[in-house]
Order: structure tokens, then C-alpha cells, then sequence
């Protein structure tokens, strides 16, 4: 038995030897902020060092560990969404007391800009406008965007990109 947990071991330590590096590169891509991507990176390495015993090679162990990382993040985002539901409902008296201090000169040219933004952002192809539209206002993760249009995440950022640079020269900000 301890023959056999030595071997288990040591051919977990080897995958994560060959796939470390890509591993913490794909978690980062996804949550853009460096400590919460070692701490997932973690997380994920503990999960799967764990569940290692149970690890079938019908899939890669790179697809097997990199989808407990995609679940991680997932589960991340889920417990982020409640916790800004928590902030947002108890500050949400004093931002609207905020936004009533503001001039109203100063209210109606912000509302303005926002309006001709969307306007711009309206008058871009659909595959442009859908992803900025659904990220900037309603609050959809590049994950989210990716799974409802069926195209990878990299497509997405790409797509966003594009978007912005083509607004950049319509919009004198």
C-alpha cells in the first residue's frame, strides 16, 4: 500500500512538473488578478491531489486538472456574485444620496456621453456589440459570453478587443 501511494505520488508530482506553469497561466486568463490565481491555483492542486485516486485516464490529465480549474474559478465567481449582492443592497442609499449632489449640468453630460456610447456601440456588427453589450451592461463574465454563444474565450476577448479599437476613433471622450 505505501509502495502504491509513492507511486500515485510521485506520478501526480510529474504532471504538475509538466503542467504547473500552463496551469496558474489558464486560471490567471480567466480571474486577471496574480494572488487570486496562486491562491486558485492552489486550491485546484489540493482538489485534484486529492481526487488523484480517482483520476480515470479515459480524458488527459491535462483536460481532467484543467477542468477542476475551470469549476474552481466558476465556484469563485458564484460566491464573488453574492458578496457584491451584499455590498451593492447595503450602499445602494448612499450612491443614490451621491449622484443627488452632483450638478445637474454635470448629470445630464454624463447621461449624454453614456447615451452616444451606446449608440456608437449599437451601430457595430452583431459578433462586435453582443459580447460588450452583455459584459459592460449586463454583467456577464467572458465565461458566460463564451458558453451562451458557443465560441471560446479567446474568440470573446478578441472580439471585445476589436470592439473597442473600432469605437475608440467614433467616441472624443
Amino acid at each position: 500500500m505505501n509502495i502504491n501511494k509513492q507511486q500515485i505520488d510521485k506520478k501526480f508530482e510529474e504532471h504538475i512538473k509538466e503542467l504547473g506553469t500552463a496551469l496558474f497561466k489558464y486560471i490567471y486568463s480567466l480571474v486577471k488578478h496574480k494572488q487570486l490565481a496562486e491562491d486558485l491555483q492552489q486550491d485546484v492542486l489540493l482538489s485534484a491531489y486529492l481526487a488523484f485516486h480517482s483520476f480515470e485516464e479515459r480524458a488527459s490529465f491535462k483536460s481532467w486538472i484543467f477542468k477542476i480549474a475551470t469549476n474552481r474559478c466558476r465556484d469563485y465567481w458564484r460566491k464573488e456574485k453574492g458578496n457584491q449582492r451584499f455590498w451593492q443592497e447595503g450602499v445602494f442609499d448612499y450612491v443614490s444620496t451621491i449622484e443627488m449632489t452632483i450638478e445637474p449640468e454635470e448629470y445630464i453630460l454624463e447621461k449624454y456621453k453614456k447615451e452616444e456610447v451606446l449608440h456608437k456601440i449599437h451601430e457595430l456588427p452583431g459578433k462586435y456589440r453582443e459580447p460588450l453589450l452583455l459584459f459592460y451592461f449586463h454583467q456577464c463574465t467572458i465565461t458566460e459570453i463564451s458558453q451562451e454563444f458557443e465560441i471560446p474565450m479567446s474568440t470573446v476577448k478578441t472580439r471585445m478587443r476589436r470592439a473597442k479599437k473600432r469605437l475608440q476613433p467614433k467616441i472624443d471622450m
